[in-house]
């Protein structure tokens, strides 16, 4: 029987009605599993609650707080599945596809656009699933499961709402999908993924400018000396405002230019550092260079 370690998040799966009239995430990870007891027929389930927020209160910390924990646990269980809100379901799995890479070991993510709470949800179908691939011998990666299809992590975009079906595999075929609940596979485990690799560091000082027809260029001189890169989201394969001439690519030409100039005199000022080190620690008696800093120097 394979073992599998759920990690609960919060979102809509987890949520109760407020006094207020909304929802709110406040049921547990245990709770999660009460209401699909025939889960343990098949696997043996060990749970912890990492968070439990709304998914618009995602973000970098904690995606190094889900990879970590899947990385302290990864020699423990088969498979992961980490319950999640739709809302940023597919930016956390992107992001843990670039944190957990070449896994053999499937890491899931699921949710659901009604609460396990409600009656008529989708829940306890989307966990159900979600589970079951996580103990499928040919599972890997990270991956979103969500009515009944397997979606890579890199791939998963949320486009709709309101809908069960709420995740579009985009410009690639899905990994899987479930008929009743039989798993049906598309793409096989890549021959590479035998070993996982972990790499959790992230900057969180970049910034994603999405442009929109009439946006004007002096919008970009005020995102310096805030974030150490822009992603530009242009028109069709490239395309701006005006062109080669235009003053959206002249701005984005200067904060280039003002970046990589700040940046070669960080390099320079940290050289300078270590060369008066290694000056000061490699001569000879006499007080002259070694041939190693006159190596330093010219390099």
């Amino acid at each position: 029987m394979r073992t599998i370690l759920l990690i609960a998040t919060g979102g809509t799966i987890a949520s109760r009605p407020t006094a207020a009239g909304g929802l709110a995430p406040a049921i547990t990870s245990q709770e999660l599993l009460s209401c699909v007891p025939d889960l343990a027929e098949f696997c043996r389930i060990d749970a912890i609650q990492l968070y439990n927020l709304d998914s618009t209160n995602m973000g970098p910390e904690q995606w190094q707080g889900i990879a970590a924990a899947v990385q302290e646990n990864y020699d423990r269980y088969d498979g992961f599945v980490i319950t999640h809100g739709t809302d940023t379901m597919g930016y956390t799995a992107a992001a843990l596809s670039y944190m957990i890479q070449k896994s053999p070991k499937p890491v899931v993510l699921t949710g659901s656009q009604k609460s396990i709470y409600n009656r008529d949800t989708d829940a306890r179908n989307n966990l159900w699933r979600a589970v079951a691939y996580a103990c499928h011998p040919d599972a890997w990666g990270v991956q979103i499961v969500f009515d009944n299809q397997v979606i890579l992590g890199t791939r998963a975009r949320k486009t709709r709402t309101k809908s069960f079906n709420a995740f579009s595999s985009i410009d690639y075929p899905e990994t899987a999908m479930f008929r009743d609940r039989r798993l049906i596979q598309f793409l096989q485990r890549p021959a590479e993924y035998t070993h996982a690799v972990f790499s959790t560091a992230l900057d969180p000082n970049v910034f994603v400018l999405r442009l929109v027809p009439g946006m004007r260029a002096d919008i970009i001189p005020m995102l310096e000396g805030r974030y150490r890169a822009l992603v530009l989201e242009s028109f069709g394969v490239g395309g701006l405002p005006g062109g080669d001439d235009g003053a959206m690519f002249a701005a984005v030409r200067d904060f280039d230019a003002r970046f990589t100039a700040r940046k070669r005199e960080r390099k320079l000022l940290e050289f300078s550092d270590f060369e008066h080190l290694a000056l000061r620690l490699l001569r000879t008696p006499e007080g002259t260079p070694t041939p190693l800093c006159e190596n330093i120097r010219q390099d």
